[in-house]
């Protein structure tokens, strides 16, 4: 368990693979943590140093209070970065860690090598929804919309097949902190990039879940149309395509990553 001391944050990360091989940094959908890229860490950390970290306000690393924005979480893989002395890094984010590697790709282009956005894009639901979820979870804490949202994340088939994962994924949005989870809502509430993923220059790979309800697979591929030289596939999975999606989520990053 390892942590860095940034300027407001005790971050929580995690590094593996060889040392000196190429980083790859993992970054987290809402409410969850760094495990839940475990079905790809061992294929991953064959090839690449593979860092993972708790965003702000999620898992172990610290919470600030009030409302976040996606360059408030894209600062902070930066200050990370440059604490482990990682200079240039391939980035794959799901979610609003999708959103945080858009942001780093238009403002720090030499940090990255190349780029996976999975079940993300520019834009993502609407203020009145975002507005909502805030209220309840400010009112009755993660646990009031942890049910629902795993609902939304996983199709019927994978939650009827595995529960023991589900039970897992619940777990993790519940003991998210309440300012984290709230802060982090406003940030993808308030975050619109679409007029600027046109600038971005990384080589980059778009996943899409093709029973995806939070990002439908037509926002993806918009995605991948205004980003120059983007490929795009799309997964048999919802919203958590890494988990639900496993093992083709992991060749297709890797082949990417390696070509």
């Amino acid at each position: 368990m390892a942590f860095v001391e940034t300027k407001d944050l005790h971050m929580h990360y995690e590094l593996d693979g060889p040392a000196n091989a190429p980083a790859l940094v993992l970054s987290n959908s809402l409410g969850t943590n760094l495990s839940l890229w475990n079905a790809q860490l061992p294929v991953f950390a064959k090839t690449f140093r593979v860092l993972r970290y708790d965003s702000r306000g999620h898992g172990q690393t610290s919470a600030t209070l009030g409302e976040y924005t996606v360059e408030m979480l894209g600062r902070d893989v930066l200050q990370l970065l440059d604490a482990l002395n990682l200079d240039r890094v391939n980035f794959c984010g799901l979610s609003i860690g999708g959103m945080t590697g858009m942001w780093l790709a238009a403002n720090a282009p030499r940090r990255l090598t190349k780029l996976v956005l999975s079940n993300t894009a520019p834009k993502i639901g609407k203020l009145d929804t975002w507005n909502q979820r805030i209220k309840l979870v400010r009112e009755g804490g993660t646990k009031a919309v942890a049910q629902p949202v795993v609902e939304k994340w996983f199709t019927p088939e994978f939650r009827a097949k595995h529960p023991d994962q589900i039970a897992k994924t619940r777990h993790m949005i519940e003991t998210t902190s309440t300012d984290g989870y709230v802060g982090s809502c406003a940030g993808v509430r308030d975050f619109d990039f679409w007029e600027q993923a046109g600038i971005i220059r990384a080589q980059t790979l778009v996943i899409a879940g093709t029973h995806d309800q939070s990002v439908p697979p037509s926002d993806a591929q918009k995605l991948a149309k205004q980003i120059p030289g983007a490929r795009y596939i799309e997964l048999p999975a919802a919203h958590i395509s890494n988990v639900e999606a496993a093992a083709r989520f992991t060749d297709e990053v890797t082949a990417f990553l390696r070509a």
